[in-house]
């Protein structure tokens, strides 16, 4: 199964240096960039940018089904590890921070600076939907740490102020970390450390869990009944898909397939994917080209193909 080229930052951008990408819940492809960065050597992989001052104004390149459109953000004062879109034209930023530290700021559609608020330590994934919810899901380094990121999955409105928690139910593990995450309008899906049980939260409080056939997915995309894993499963594989059905309590798997690049090379490497209900977005190692892949489009590929 191959992805489907998605979105492209324009060539005209590349002497700018790209601190963080999304892909938001209108299906738009978000870069900011910054104008004036430097790039920090990583022991680890590859150099990371950060503005070489403080305060910047960034621009946010914003690709709509191919159509391109420009916002500046001024005096924006974090280095952004997310940033996502928000209803009436807003924007939210989010950086690491310390515990307490004020490390989301929400931006008007006139590219000031509306709010800052903590989010809390090691944050996963941050994350918004149409409908005025934002979520924050967390890693060990926060769960531990921190008491914004101890539920290890949060719900806030889209005003930054916190709604929800998550606590697990009686005798089910706690999240540790969340490995895979996706959200579509008014509700969350989930799979986390230690267990991987598949966790559906609803915006009016619902929340159910589902034993879950594949273990630490990396990314996920849901539709109907039908959920789609990337990576996981036996061996661990990172470009293995998982199509599998949801029932009441359990997640089941159905059938299994290769994931490869458009071109059909191997996917090798990629970030951590975007889940925007049945769509999954991925991004290689260019921080400007993204990928898709859609539940229905895999299920017709697979098609007859057994799991295992």
């Amino acid at each position: 199964m191959a992805l489907r080229p998605y979105a492209l930052l324009p060539r005209h951008y590349d002497d700018r240096k790209v601190l963080a990408t999304t892909v938001d819940a209108w299906g738009r492809a978000l870069w900011l960039l910054c104008p004036d960065a430097e790039l920090v050597p990583n022991p680890y992989g590859k150099a990371w940018p950060r503005p070489r001052g403080y305060p910047y104004d960034a621009l946010v390149v914003i690709s709509d089904a191919g159509d391109v459109q420009e916002r500046v953000l001024h005096g924006v004062t974090l280095l952004p590890r997310n940033l996502d879109a928000l209803p009436n034209g807003r924007l939210v930023l989010q950086s690491h921070g310390a515990v307490g530290e004020r490390n989301a700021q929400i931006y008007g559609r006139d590219g000031r600076r509306r709010r800052g608020f903590a989010m809390g330590r090691a944050i996963e994934f941050m994350m918004a939907d149409r409908r005025n919810n934002l979520w924050s899901a967390y890693f060990d380094e926060g769960v531990y740490a921190d008491p914004i990121s101890a539920a290890g999955l949060v719900r806030w409105d889209s005003g930054g102020n916190r709604l929800w928690g998550y606590t697990a139910p009686q005798g089910v593990e706690y999240i540790d970390t969340v490995y895979a995450f996706n959200v579509a309008d008014t509700v969350a899906w989930a799979t986390y450390y230690p267990t991987f049980p598949l966790l559906e939260v609803r915006a009016d409080g619902h929340v159910r869990l589902r034993k879950n056939a594949v273990r630490s997915p990396v990314g996920m995309a849901v539709r109907d009944d039908e959920i789609l894993m990337l990576g996981g499963g036996a061996g661990g594989r990172r470009d293995r898909l998982h199509h599998c059905r949801m029932t009441a309590g359990e997640v089941l798997l159905t059938e299994e397939a290769e994931l490869t690049l458009p071109n059909g090379a191997p996917l090798k490497q990629y970030a951590r994917p975007v889940g925007r209900g049945e769509s999954l977005y991925l991004r290689g190692k260019s921080v400007r080209q993204w990928y898709v892949l859609n539940v229905q489009d895999e299920a017709r590929a697979c098609s007859g193909r057994p799991a295992g």
